[in-house]
């Protein structure tokens, strides 16, 4: 099984090709912003990106080139501050907003029977028509790593969308989590 950790910084993972493009002692480097990367296609059983995507200044490039390199049915696995968090917006380096709709514009359907609220969803995409594909595995707002506030995920977790447009601002989660399946 091979897995790469992008954008790795100081976190080099055992088994794990690790990538930055800076050399923190993991076994490859490489420029996110530069394409294509220097994997063939069909290359990645896992992909583990954690606070890494914000970073990039295009995100529909780098998303589309994390598909390529991923096999099929390969995991992608994202960390990123919320953008209505310190987290976000207190770095100057990011550049990318994540939302718990981020990957909406990539989520896979299928031939399975749409509910209203995503037949809405759906004709209101973006449509970059790039192919790149997933299936949602999971998403959720991580509320804190303070454990006093540990028990918010599940509150803010039930229906994580309503969360964030009416009360989000409120209470800001630090991060959202994906785990997406490529769907090739």
């Amino acid at each position: 099984m091979r897995k790469l950790n992008l954008g790795c910084g100081k976190d080099i993972k055992e088994g794990y090709v690790n990538l930055d493009i800076v050399d923190y002692g993991g076994n490859q480097i490489h420029d996110l912003n530069s394409f294509p990367y220097p994997f063939e296609d069909n290359t990645f059983d896992e992909i583990f990106a954690s606070h890494i995507l914000e970073h990039v200044n295009n995100f529909n490039k780098t998303i589309t080139e994390l598909y390529r390199i991923l096999k099929p049915n390969g995991i992608l696995i994202v960390y990123a501050p919320f953008f209505l968090n310190t987290k976000y917006f207190g770095d100057p380096d990011h550049k990318i907003p994540f939302s718990i709709r981020t990957f909406d514009n990539y989520e896979y359907i299928g031939n399975r029977k749409l509910k209203f609220y995503e037949k809405w969803k759906l004709d209101h995409r973006t449509n970059y028509e790039t192919g790149a594909q997933f299936e949602v595995l999971e998403k959720r707002f991580i509320t804190s790593h303070f454990p006093i506030l540990k028990w918010m995920d599940l509150i803010v977790n039930i229906e994580p969308v309503i969360y964030e447009r009416f009360f989000a601002g409120i209470f800001s989660p630090e991060e959202v989590y994906f785990k997406l399946r490529a769907i090739k």
